[in-house]
């Protein structure tokens, strides 16, 4: 039976209209087991996002699934999930630019679910932002996105992750170690991601992992064609000569959160071999 419920008021009002331009969160529930992981992804509604959901949920996971603004795609999916595998499934809109959002979505799951034993840092904004004309407001908007938002999102999520010895996986990218032409403000932000993961893996540790992904190739960039040439050209330059799947994705980020559990600090890098060229 899918299930509605609207939280108002007071020091419950987790998705207020004022702070995320909602009134209410949505449940989506098949009564899933209470010794399932309980994941929070960001940017969890569609591509690579919608992907992990999935394997998660294949996994026995629940799950809390953040969007901004895909609110129908968030919906399609956590109906999908739910007859598909009778997960559990919260759907959590929100700004993550907004500093109140992390505090307000790490309560949504303690409230909800109990606890939490997985994040993933996937939300992300690739545009392009040549050097030349790189102002401020594009250079805080990715910074903010890429680096702040998870800086802050997992120090809010710290209590609840400590507390069942969960863990963190981050979703960089390999332009953060090979810096794309034309995309300063998105190579550099996740770059810093990278070695935010690294860091905390030292700050969280031994209670809490964190890891990071770095993709290839896995979906192309919506009305984005590379910068140095065509996909075909870019392509070549990979090891193995071809793009990958979200699943690819999908499917390291679950080894990671479910099947590592001596693995951190790492950044496990699922591109095809184009870290070689």
């Amino acid at each position: 039976m899918l299930q509605s419920r609207s939280v108002g008021g007071g020091k419950m009002d987790l998705v207020s209209t004022e702070a995320m331009g909602y009134n209410s969160w949505t449940e989506y529930s098949h009564g899933s087991p209470l010794e399932a992981k309980v994941i929070l992804i960001t940017g969890g509604a569609r591509r690579v996002g919608a992907a992990m959901a999935r394997e998660l949920a294949a996994r026995g996971c629940q799950l809390a699934l953040h969007y901004r603004h895909s609110a129908a795609e968030a919906e399609r999916l956590a109906q999908e999930i739910r007859a598909q595998w009778g997960s559990s499934v919260l759907l959590l809109p929100g700004d993550l630019l907004d500093p109140q959002t992390p505090t307000r979505l790490i309560e949504a799951c303690q409230e909800h679910f109990g606890g939490l034993d997985g994040l993933v840092h996937n939300a992300s904004l690739f545009v392009p932002s040549p050097w030349e004309t790189l102002t401020l407001a594009q250079w805080e908007e990715m910074e903010g996105i890429h680096l702040r938002a998870p800086l802050f999102l997992s120090q809010a999520a710290w209590p609840l992750l400590r507390a069942r010895r969960g863990n963190i996986v981050s979703l960089v990218d390999v332009q953060a170690e090979l810096p794309l032409r034309g995309h300063l403000a998105y190579s550099v932000s996740k770059a810093g991601l990278l070695a935010l993961s690294r860091a905390l893996a030292k700050e969280l540790g031994p209670e809490v992992r964190v890891n990071c992904v770095s993709p290839g190739v896995a979906l192309w960039a919506e009305g984005i064609d590379p910068p140095d040439g065509d996909r075909a050209g870019y392509l070549s330059r990979t090891a193995l000569q071809r793009e990958g799947t979200p699943e690819d994705i999908a499917k390291a980020v679950a080894y990671l959160l479910l099947d590592a559990p001596y693995v951190t600090g790492h950044n496990l890098v699922v591109d095809g071999g184009r870290m070689l060229y």
